[in-house]
């Protein structure tokens, strides 16, 4: 088992897999970052090249399209002929047909497992993998992503829907993120104490346990990162590309790229996406 990148999602992807007793080897650009992770247990290769010599599956969790072609075109060659590829990083529509064109030129295996989730289920291996692909190579890797997901949902036999359900949902997390901050801000401003928020929704039809989350946070002011802001933004850009090319409206989108992009502006761009409630 390889994994390509350990940044807070790809680390917490490996610690799950070794805690379910898989072998691992783990690849970071930055080897300080992978270093931990040999401390428990994991094989810290130097390239990515090594990483892969031996791998059944390799993960590739990196931060966006120009990391993954840069890594798929380091390591392709290097890895056993019938290794499944498993494509985890956020690329976008656009991205994700690259990713597809390289995978065919090396004759790559390549199926995708979106990760919806923030470091913490990472670490708890309790991720809900957003997987596509042809159904006989998923049911390889299945004991892959029961390791280090709480459930899987299957969007497809094509590499790209699991990409689309991805997209949809962090447009959901975007969303209701800035909303709670909105509300929040809202609540100050007209006088009563914005906790009040958070106490009038709970346990009714328009609940959300993240509002919650990222409430606590936004009430706190503090925001350790979770699901970094500027990995949001990111994420927002692919949502509203991938909307525009396919005729639906990006009103909302081009909102949240804008709301998100002042906090990011204002010094959050590392911290946790409860940071947007600084922009209201």
């Amino acid at each position: 088992m390889t994994v390509l990148g350990t940044g807070a999602m790809g680390a917490g992807v490996a610690g799950s897999l070794l805690r379910e007793g898989h072998d691992v080897t783990v690849w970071n650009r930055s080897h300080d970052r992978a270093a931990p992770l040999g401390e428990r247990g994991a094989t810290v290769a130097d390239d990515p090249g090594a990483a892969v010599a031996e791998a059944e599956v390799v993960l590739l969790t990196l931060f966006d399209t120009d990391a993954v072609v840069d890594v798929l075109e380091q390591a392709a060659g290097e890895a056993p002929a019938d290794a499944v590829w498993v494509q985890c990083s956020t690329v976008g529509v656009e991205g994700t047909e690259t990713v597809v064109q390289i995978a065919a030129k090396y004759g790559i295996t390549l199926v995708e497992a979106m990760m919806l989730g923030t470091k913490a289920p990472a670490e708890q291996g309790t991720l809900t993998m957003l997987a596509a692909g042809p159904s006989a190579v998923l049911d390889r890797i299945d004991p892959v992503l029961d390791a280090i997901g709480a459930k899987t949902v299957r969007a497809g036999e094509r590499v790209g829907e699991g990409t689309a359900l991805k997209l949809a949902a962090n447009a959901w997390i975007a969303s209701i993120t800035a909303a709670t901050g909105q509300s929040l801000a809202v609540a100050k401003g007209l006088g009563i104490d914005p906790a009040l928020f958070l106490e009038a929704i709970d346990g009714s039809a328009s609940d959300s346990p993240y509002a919650h989350t990222k409430g606590e946070s936004m009430l706190s002011g503090q925001f350790p990162a979770q699901f970094a802001l500027d990995g949001l933004r990111k994420d927002i850009g692919l949502i509203t590309d991938a909307a525009r090319a396919s005729g639906v409206s990006t009103t909302l989108l081009e909102a949240l790229g804008r709301v998100y992009a002042d906090a990011s502006a204002a010094g959050h761009g590392d911290d946790d996406i409860a940071a947007v409630g600084t922009a209201f």
